[in-house]
């Protein structure tokens, strides 16, 4: 779902006669209701149990598709797309604790690794499979299949998965701070999305004055939504979530630009497109298991910051793009990327897991997935809003492609510069002490 609705959204936007603006909300709106929902719905699991919140989260995912197929406008694809986020939240949000809690300590990077590597699996699939069903039964198709799809699992799991993991049972659950941190993430993310508008940067600003009220009344709970002394005191978890949040911020709307970029200036129809965009994740899908165990044997730090040098490289290749370049280049690029991104995202998740105790599982968990989805939305929005100083609200038409191909080499200049803080981030976070 995650990689073939970028695919998706020239048809989509076609149906309903969408603006390249509100185009990128197709994807903005799932991103954001999860982003939300994330951190809350983490701590509910540590105190109420994992496995009821990932198993929710599964059945609101599959009756959401089902309503986008369904969807007669724009404005309710959009709503079954917040309530996709609604049950991901559930879902990222407990997938990676119950893993953790699952495996011995020796063990998590090569089952973090492998996790990933099924995440880049169906991030492989999604472009691929994602093109064919577009264009040979409509974008429609997509969620539609997303329906066994989640069905599946949820059978499954409740046949095979046993017990139940609850770190925190017993715990209050923080309603207020959760409110808190809820709003100031909405104004904050909805804000940058609409930026440069000055309702953007009030809200963004709203947003900002939040957090120190959310800082204190977190400090005051005995039992907080979001444990504040995890990033006052853990240093590794501190500059690991941030290095997380940079690395997504510079990398996730690579597949939005490019799917655009493959389809209105090299013409190709979407699931040629969709091959194109398969070498990134098909890397990351084989190397994610290895560089997952090679963070349990060497210092986390050192591997991901590798990756993230890496993927500078890449990055700051698309910013030379143009009509001429070859597709042999866009793919070499892509594969570095995949190198990159597989070398950063297994070790950064096992410093981040190993470096909080097993109440935390369900909060660290989340609020990595957190730092995923803030940098999604981030990625998105800065897309969006170059495309609004270069393009407005007119839709993509070969008068434009000027306008178009200049945007997309800003978002990717800006994207460089990310990776370069990415990089020290990485570094900075000091020596993993393992729990």
């Amino acid at each position: 779902m995650a990689s073939s609705i970028n695919i998706a959204l020239p048809a989509i936007g076609a149906e309903f006669s969408m603006d390249a603006v509100l185009l990128g909300w197709i994807a903005t709106s799932y991103l954001l209701s999860a982003a939300v929902f994330m951190v809350p719905f983490g701590k509910l699991a540590d105190i109420y149990g994992m496995k009821k919140v990932f198993f929710i989260g599964i059945a609101i995912f599959s009756l959401s598709s089902l309503i986008a197929f369904f969807a007669p406008t724009s404005a309710i694809l959009i709503v079954s797309r917040v309530l996709q986020g609604f049950g991901s939240a559930m879902i990222f949000g407990t997938g990676t604790a119950i893993l953790v809690n699952v495996f011995p300590s020796e063990e998590r990077g090569k089952v973090l690794g492998i996790n990933a590597a099924f995440v880049y699996l169906g991030l492989s699939l999604g472009p691929f499979l994602g093109g064919l069903l577009t264009h040979y039964f409509g974008w429609r198709s997509l969620f539609l299949i997303n329906v066994p799809l989640g069905l599946i699992p949820l059978a499954l799991g409740l046949w095979k998965l046993k017990g139940e993991w609850a770190g925190a049972r017993g715990e209050r659950f923080d309603l207020m701070g959760s409110a808190i941190y809820s709003l100031m993430l909405v104004a904050v993310m909805f804000g940058f999305s609409i930026l440069p508008s000055l309702q953007g940067a009030l809200l963004v600003l709203a947003g900002a004055a939040a957090l120190p009220i959310l800082i204190r009344s977190e400090s005051r709970v005995k039992s907080p939504v979001l444990d504040v002394s995890l990033f006052k005191n853990n240093r590794v978890y501190a500059l690991s979530n941030l290095a997380a949040l940079i690395s997504y911020s510079a990398t996730f709307a690579i597949t939005f630009l490019l799917s655009l970029y493959l389809q209105y200036i090299k013409g190709l129809e979407p699931d040629q497109a969709g091959i194109v965009m398969l070498v990134q994740p098909a890397v990351m899908t084989i190397l994610s298991p290895y560089t997952g165990k090679l963070s349990d044997r060497v210092e986390p730090r050192l591997v991901a910051s590798a990756g993230m040098a890496l993927t500078f490289v890449a990055v700051f290749a698309f910013v030379f793009i143009d009509d001429e370049t070859s597709l042999a280049a866009i793919a070499s690029s892509l594969m570095v990327l995949g190198l990159g991104l597989a070398l950063f995202t297994s070790p950064n998740t096992n410093a981040i897991m190993s470096s909080v105790e097993p109440r935390h599982y369900g909060v660290g968990s989340a609020t990595l997935g957190t730092m995923r989805l803030i940098g999604q939305v981030s990625s998105m929005s800065f897309a969006m809003m170059v495309f609004s100083f270069y393009l407005g609200t007119v839709e993509i038409t070969p008068q434009h492609y000027p306008e178009f191909l200049a945007g997309v080499k800003v978002a990717f200049a800006v994207f460089s510069i990310l990776c370069v803080l990415g990089i020290f981030a990485s570094l900075a976070r000091g020596q993993l002490r393992k729990k």
